[in-house]
Order: structure tokens, then C-alpha cells, then sequence
């Protein structure tokens, strides 16, 4: 999404809770560009509602009636709908969560984030830009799949250990991919690695093929992943 100083933002807002619909499309509805442009009470309903109004975010709720927010999450990836999704739930632990993030969405919050962080991550969904730091990401694919010691344990074992990349990824690719695993921006990474923007680019965009996955979140689950199977 190209945003200007006049682009407007288009959220669709979904959840089986009325009161939780209005009180999210009161606090963001006008605010930096923002517009809700629909609302719907569960997953079937929110498929229904972007192939109708094709908003730019949808907000969505993950345990809902009918059709659960992972559920039409991944029904949205399927269809290749150019909204991106922003998970919202009540609980930070939940392991929904990697359920969610491998199914397409980009970013999460817990529902008592604040106002402006809520704000915040829907204009960085808008431009494709993730708000799950790699910390978090960690810390999901520890709850879901292992349990096992702190995120800092965690990553510091990341960053020691030697993985060896699956077979139909270069070298190089892979050590694009552990780089977002780990947060970096691709001008980070393009600096570390002394390579240009560009160059980065097109690694990224080869991984995304060889993997099957939409976007950096999405690449550094499989990242941490490998290296959890690898270990």
C-alpha cells in the first residue's frame, strides 16, 4: 500500500463481542488516516466482509463462533485477499497465536494495548511492516512447540549454534533469513552482509517462493523452527 499524506487507511473490525467492535472502531476510527469501513461478529462473516469491501487491515479476534480468527485468517491467505491481518487477543500466551502468525497474519496486540499502540500497528500493517518483534516470535515457538528455557537463553543459543539451511535454500539466503529471524531491517541486513538493498530484495523474495511464505514473520517461524528441529 502506497501511503500518502491523503491515503486513507481501510480497517475492517471483527469480533463476536458488539461492545469490543465499537469500542475499537471508536478508538480508531479517524485517527492517522484511519477509517473502519465494516465490522463483522465472526470468521465466516469477516471472509464474507473483505471479498465485499477489500479494506487495507483487518483486525481480528481470535475466538469467535462459527469460524475462529485462525480459521479465517488462513481462508484470507488462501484466497490471496491483499488485506493484512492484526491478531487481536486477550492472551499473550495463547498458542493460537503461532497458529495465527503461520497462517497469514502479519502483526499481534493484546486487547488492552493502548489506544495509540493499536493505531500504530495498523498503519505499520498498512505499510508491511510487522509489529511481532523477534523476542516475541521466540517466545511463541517456545510456548507452542517446546516450552523450553527464556527467550534470552533462547537467542543466544540462536546466535552460537551453526544451522544448516534447508536444501533448496543458498547459504546466503539462509543467512538473510536467520538476520530477520533476529529482527534486522533489510538495510541492516544489507550492511552486515556488505551487500546492496536491492540484492537483499531478491533474497528475501526467493525465500518467500522456496519456503511458501508471505511475509517476514511468517519467514522467521520457519527459521526459528528449523533451527528448534535441527537442535
Amino acid at each position: 500500500m502506497d501511503l500518502t499524506s491523503t491515503a486513507r487507511i481501510r480497517v475492517l473490525v471483527v469480533d463476536d463481542e458488539t461492545l469490543m467492535r465499537a469500542g475499537i472502531r471508536l478508538m480508531i476510527d479517524g485517527v492517522q488516516g484511519i477509517e473502519v469501513v465494516g465490522e463483522a461478529a465472526d470468521g465466516i462473516d469477516a471472509v464474507a466482509a473483505v471479498r465485499d469491501l477489500d479494506p487495507d487491515v483487518v483486525l481480528m479476534d481470535i475466538r469467535m463462533p462459527r469460524m475462529n480468527g485462525i480459521e479465517a485468517t488462513r481462508e484470507l491467505t488462501r484466497k490471496g485477499a491483499r488485506a493484512r491481518v492484526v491478531v487481536l487477543t486477550a492472551f499473550d500466551t495463547d498458542d493460537f497465536l503461532l497458529d495465527a502468525l503461520r497462517g497469514g497474519a502479519v502483526s499481534f496486540l493484546l486487547k488492552d494495548s493502548a489506544p495509540q499502540r493499536v493505531v500504530q500497528a495498523v498503519t505499520e500493517a498498512a505499510a508491511g511492516h510487522p509489529q511481532v518483534s523477534a523476542t516475541a516470535l521466540a517466545t511463541l515457538v517456545e510456548l507452542a512447540e517446546r516450552g523450553r528455557d527464556s527467550v534470552a537463553s533462547r537467542t543466544e543459543t540462536f546466535s552460537s549454534r551453526p544451522v544448516s539451511p534447508p536444501a533448496m535454500v543458498t547459504v546466503r539466503e539462509w543467512e538473510v533469513g536467520q538476520f530477520v529471524a533476529q529482527g534486522l531491517t533489510n538495510a541492516d541486513i544489507a550492511a552486515t552482509l556488505h551487500l546492496s538493498a536491492t540484492t537483499v530484495k531478491t533474497h528475501l523474495a526467493s525465500l518467500f517462493a522456496k519456503l511458501h511464505v508471505t511475509n517476514r514473520v511468517q519467514l522467521a517461524i520457519y527459521v526459528l523452527e528449523h533451527q528448534q528441529r535441527q537442535g
